[in-house]
């Protein structure tokens, strides 16, 4: 497997190495050992997730209060734009946030630790994401940050409005997000 750092050192690419002859591919996508060694902690997977995506759908930025979710995030059809946002008040990088393009033909895997917003936007007619989280969905604390926070400036590639769920629609900004973090805190 390879590793590579993003803009924000925590976060990981990781591509496994995929075999391929006239019969098609072959990928180990996970392995516990190696991925221990490689984020150099002992994170435990609770959850696997899939979802389905049409073109142009926003999902996120999301994170919870309580219960952070560190996430693996691949793509098994399709692509995606995946952001992520550090909201971590201790972090070097606190507001600092990333993107990158994934494909299912790329076999990457994204390592986004516990304490970021987390987000995507479909590419392709249709994506297909799996994801491992290392704690469970908690509705009473699920935080949703404004994809378009002004503060933030990221740079999604839409051409025009996304198609967003009411609740990304009603995302707050960055501040609140951060006083709403240290609230859950105390």
């Amino acid at each position: 497997m390879d590793v590579n750092k993003t803009s924000i050192a925590d976060v990981l690419i990781l591509t496994p190495k995929v075999y391929e002859d006239e019969r098609g591919t072959f990928a180990e996508t996970f392995n516990e050992s190696e991925f221990q060694a490689e984020i150099g902690g002992d994170v435990h997977f609770v959850q696997d997730n899939q979802s389905v995506s049409c073109y142009g759908v926003l999902r996120g930025l999301h994170l919870q209060s309580r219960k952070p979710q560190g996430k693996l995030i691949r793509v098994i059809e399709g692509q995606i734009y995946d952001v992520f946002v550090d909201c971590r008040h201790e972090s070097s990088s606190s507001g600092q946030h990333g993107g990158i393009l994934l494909t299912a033909q790329s076999y990457q895997q994204i390592w986004i630790p516990p304490g970021f917003a987390h987000g995507f936007l479909t590419l392709s007619e249709a994506a297909t994401i799996q994801y491992k989280v290392t704690d469970y969905y908690d509705p009473g604390f699920e935080l949703t940050l404004a994809w378009d926070d002004p503060t933030l400036q990221i740079d999604w590639p839409v051409t025009s409005g996304p198609y967003l769920s009411k609740k990304d629609v009603e995302g707050r900004d960055f501040q609140s997000i951060m006083n709403a973090l240290s609230a859950s805190e105390h």
